[in-house]
C-alpha cells in the first residue's frame, strides 16, 4: 500500500527544482479560508476510489488501475483533473498485458462494462503478484499511451 501511495503522489507532483521558492507568509495569505462549497481542487484527490492505483496522464486526466489477483476482474477507471468520473468511452484501445516470471505474457482483452463506467477484463490468476508486472495501454484523444506497473503495487 505504501508503494501505491508513493506512486500516486509521485505521478502528480512536480520536481522540487521546478517549484519556485515561496514566502510562507504570502503563501498563507493567498490560500482562501475555506474552499467554495461543491468545488473540487484539480489534483487535490489522489485517493483510489475503487481500491486500485491512481496515476495521471498530462495535467487533465487521472486513471485508476484495479488489478485482481484472481484474474476475474481487472478494471481501469478514468477521471478528470478534479477526480470527477469520466465515462469509460473517453479512452479507446485499452489493453492489459500481464508479465509473469517464467511464463509467456498474457494479453487481457478489455471492454467497457455494462454501466459504461470502466474498462474490464478477465484473465488467469496471478499467483505471485510481487514478481509480476502489468503494461497498461490506451489511447486518449487519439494519442496512444502506455505504462508498466508492478502488479503488487496496490497491495
Amino acid at each position: 500500500m505504501a508503494a501505491a501511495a508513493a506512486v500516486a503522489v509521485l505521478s502528480c507532483s512536480q520536481p522540487a527544482a521546478t517549484t519556485p521558492a515561496r514566502d510562507p507568509v504570502k503563501a498563507a495569505a493567498a490560500v482562501p479560508a475555506s474552499p467554495p462549497t461543491g468545488s473540487a481542487v484539480p489534483h487535490g484527490d489522489h485517493n483510489p476510489h475503487h481500491g486500485g492505483v491512481v496515476m495521471m496522464k498530462g495535467d487533465d486526466l487521472h486513471y485508476e488501475v484495479v488489478l485482481d489477483p484472481s484474474g476475474r476482474s481487472h478494471r481501469v477507471y478514468f477521471t478528470d483533473a478534479a477526480r470527477e468520473e469520466l465515462p469509460a468511452s473517453v479512452a479507446s484501445d485499452v489493453a492489459l498485458t500481464i508479465k509473469r516470471d517464467s511464463e509467456s505474457d498474457e494479453t487481457v482483452g478489455m471492454q467497457i462494462d455494462d454501466a459504461g463506467e470502466s474498462w474490464v477484463g478477465h484473465g488467469r490468476p496471478v499467483a505471485k503478484p510481487v514478481n509480476t508486472t502489468v503494461r497498461l495501454g490506451f489511447s486518449i484523444r487519439h494519442e496512444p499511451y502506455w505504462i508498466d506497473l508492478p502488479f503488487g503495487s496496490q497491495r
